[in-house]
């Protein structure tokens, strides 16, 4: 019978999800069968599974952490935000519909049955379920409901452990806050605690941790230092982007627009450990540099309203600007729609019905539609003839005269587009900056020297590395003790 435990946080971005991926790889070298579960994820950055279906990366990085493959039930529920009030609902993998906040908040009840379903298929195959919750159990105006801390726990009958993130400051009342506004049922599902992001001698927080478990009555599992390296990983969203300007100090500057629903921007992260480049993501209110060789719009969640986005920074001059200097520009999903003539969404699948002009810097123009490719893909990059794999996960078929000349081959099919000048191109492929082969033969065609990494590997031992972290620092028999029966 498998056993769970639950990672819950005194807030968001305290780092559950990191510890999350440390516990599955640790365990699983233990020889254990583990599996990540999160039952609700709010994210935009999202990994395509091999049933066709998409969770939340920072799932599949636990997955990959644990030795295998990333299923849909390891996330049942993934929330895409659109605009400021509304969500793409995402149900075992497949879209099930776009909901304003207040509405899903209304009805959200209605998906515990799949996150249960889900959750007993993981339990049905493992020996150990690690859980991650969202957010804090904390947030007890939305406990009636709630489907991502408690009210899962309450429901799949979990226990959990609270983390608390010291590099805020504060964490003693906001680990013995939270414990003591839970009402007694939910408080008592609590069974210890850790602290997080610790910096300097953990010696001068014992009278801290002492403090702590009197007052909650709950043992402190550990105190775990600040893990720089987690730098190497791909981040759960766009909250990590706010501490990036600029990585690295290579000559050739790729500079990349940070749209205001970007999406999958972990395609960038091979990139940004590339000596020899200088990633710049250039926030709002900021003009694109004029040293930079290559400009990247990534990916989006709402492609029509980032275009509009864009143009309200004064991009689109920016752009044309850049490739009369001779720059080369790239879009990455989204990104490569916008770079076409004109944008359709009939249905209004993005908002409002109608047609948005693009940046016509590619002849191409996109047509949203209800169905979602979601499909993992290798093929060749035309221009440098090297191996490239990725994944595609968007809504919309592009067309028109620049495809002739694609970015990619999957197999027979074209992927993709580049203008005549060659200077613009565009792709549906995200991750594909991962294909060492390919990001060497590219950084190439800037004038950039490639270095020798090898990023997957790198993402191995990174992970390996923080799995020897938490087991340096934390009680791993003593969490493991706390896990029960499902």
């Amino acid at each position: 019978m498998a056993r769970a435990i639950m990672l819950m946080g005194t807030g968001s971005d305290v780092g559950k999800s990191l510890i999350a991926a440390g516990l599955c790889r640790s365990f699983a070298r233990r020889g254990l069968k583990v599996r990540p579960f999160k039952p609700q994820n709010m994210s935009n950055n999202a990994a395509v599974t091999a049933e066709g279906g998409e969770i939340g990366r920072a799932q599949a990085l636990q997955a990959r952490a644990a030795g295998i493959a990333p299923s849909v039930h390891m996330n049942p529920i993934l929330l895409k935000p659109e605009t400021a009030t509304g969500a793409q609902v995402i149900v075992q993998g497949q879209r099930h519909a776009t909901m304003a906040a207040r509405d899903y908040f209304r009805n959200r009840s209605r998906f515990m049955p799949a996150i249960l379903d889900s959750f007993r298929r993981m339990a049905a195959e493992a020996d150990l379920v690690i859980v991650e919750g969202a957010g804090s159990p904390g947030e007890i105006n939305l406990r009636d409901g709630d489907l991502a801390n408690m009210g899962f726990a309450a429901a799949a009958n979990v226990p959990a452990i609270l983390i608390g993130d010291i590099h805020r400051g504060g964490v003693i009342a906001s680990i013995a806050g939270t414990f003591a506004i839970l009402p007694p049922e939910d408080r008592n599902r609590l069974k210890g605690f850790l602290i997080n992001k610790f910096h300097g001698d953990p010696g001068l927080f014992s009278e801290g941790c002492a403090f702590l478990e009197t007052r909650t009555g709950t043992p402190c599992l550990g105190i775990l230092p600040h893990f720089a390296e987690a730098s190497a990983l791909p981040a759960e969203d766009a909250v990590a982007l706010q501490e990036v300007l600029t990585t690295n100090s290579g000559h050739c500057r790729i500079s990349v627009l940070r749209l205001p629903r970007i999406a999958n921007f972990d395609d960038l992260d091979p990139l940004r450990h590339e000596a020899g480049v200088s990633v710049t993501f250039v926030n709002p209110g900021e003009v694109i540099p004029a040293d930079s060789r290559l400009v990247i719009i990534p990916g989006s969640k709402s492609t029509m309203a980032d275009l509009a986005a864009l143009r309200r920074e004064g991009w689109d001059v920016d752009l044309k600007a850049h490739a009369r200097r001779g720059g080369l520009v790239l879009g990455l999903c989204g990104g490569f729609q916008m770079l076409g003539r004109l944008v359709h969404d009939p249905l209004g699948l993005e908002g409002k019905a109608g047609t948005a002009e693009g940046l016509a810097m590619l002849d191409v123009e996109t047509r949203l539609s209800p169905e979602k490719t979601l499909t993992q893909a290798t093929g060749t990059h035309v221009p440098t003839g090297t191996t490239i794999s990725g994944y595609e996960i968007h809504l919309g078929i592009t067309d028109g005269p620049d495809c002739s000349r694609p970015f990619a081959m999957i197999g027979d099919r074209p992927d993709g587009a580049r203008s005549a000048s060659g200077q613009v191109s565009g792709t549906y492929l995200h991750g594909c900056f991962a294909s060492d082969g390919f990001r060497a033969a590219f950084l190439h065609s800037l004038g950039a020297e490639a270095s020798a990494l090898r990023f997957e590997d790198r993402v191995e031992r990174t992970l390996d590395a923080l799995a020897s972290h938490l087991e340096a620092h934390l009680d791993l028999d003593g969490l493991l003790a706390l896990a029960e029966p499902v």
